[in-house]
């Protein structure tokens, strides 16, 4: 795997919304040598919107495109390789407001970016804390909420909150095999949310096998602080080559 840096930048307030899902629905979007990985049985979907800061590609800051929202419906996989187990996530869509960053993903690293108008709210105040992430389709704003009392805690070993941030790698289903690439940040400090809300139309957002999941209450919500990443220029991991008869 590759050591050179693709991407840094700053993830911040992670809006965190976790959805138990038939695995069935997702063992199709599985990309070659990864399979589901489970939390106490369960199989995660996970909706994550977020702020991107103070962004550079390849050591470059471009105008413009240096801050801007992300919201992402994500769920978790793992890979065993020599060394261990990785584990990591893969996306179903990823929603950013430029179309420059949405080309420059799809182009890349083949990940599901569409590009949409998009707006962010993040309030703060003694004791709580209210984060909001919205796009508009056709005509119409959906969003993200998630709110939030008292201050920040460490991760609890074991926790479910550990289990959904705890994913260091990328995996990207492509038609030669896997792009897989690794993202570097500290463990994170949460909250646990007091009230979460997804508001949008999920049959034509994500597609109808989502509908069921993402239209019932969360398993968990809450709120990571973030920090600065590093994403890892991909490596790619090719289907195994097929033995000619003799």
């Amino acid at each position: 795997m590759s050591n050179r840096t693709f991407l840094s930048a700053e993830w911040r307030h992670l809006a965190m919304l976790n959805y138990a899902v038939d695995p069935e629905i997702l063992k199709p979007l599985l990309p070659h040598s990864t399979e589901l990985d489970f939390f106490n049985g369960t199989t995660f979907l996970s909706l994550v919107g977020f702020r991107f800061l103070n962004t550079r590609v390849l050591g470059c800051a471009f105008p413009f495109h240096r801050h801007f929202d992300e919201v992402n419906l994500r769920f978790y996989v793992r890979q065993k390789r020599d060394d261990g187990w990785r584990r990591g996530v893969v996306f179903i869509k990823e929603i950013v407001p430029r179309q420059a960053i949405a080309f420059l993903a799809r182009t890349i690293y083949g990940e599901p970016y569409v590009a949409l108008p998009m707006r962010h709210k993040i309030e703060k105040g003694d004791s709580r804390l209210n984060v909001e992430f919205s796009w508009r389709r056709s005509g119409s704003w959906e969003s993200v909420e998630v709110q939030a009392q008292g201050k920040a805690a460490p991760l609890q070993p074991g926790s479910q909150e550990e289990f959904i941030t705890e994913h260091y790698w990328g995996f990207t289903k492509v038609r030669s095999g896997c792009n897989a690439y690794q993202v570097e940040h500290p463990r994170w400090n949460v909250w646990n949310a007091s009230k979460s809300r997804f508001t949008a139309n999920v049959k034509s957002l994500y597609g109808e096998q989502y509908v069921e999941a993402l239209s019932a209450k969360p398993q968990s919500a809450f709120i990571a602080e973030g920090s600065p990443v590093i994403v890892r220029v991909h490596s790619q991991i090719p289907y195994p080559t097929k033995m000619g008869t003799a």
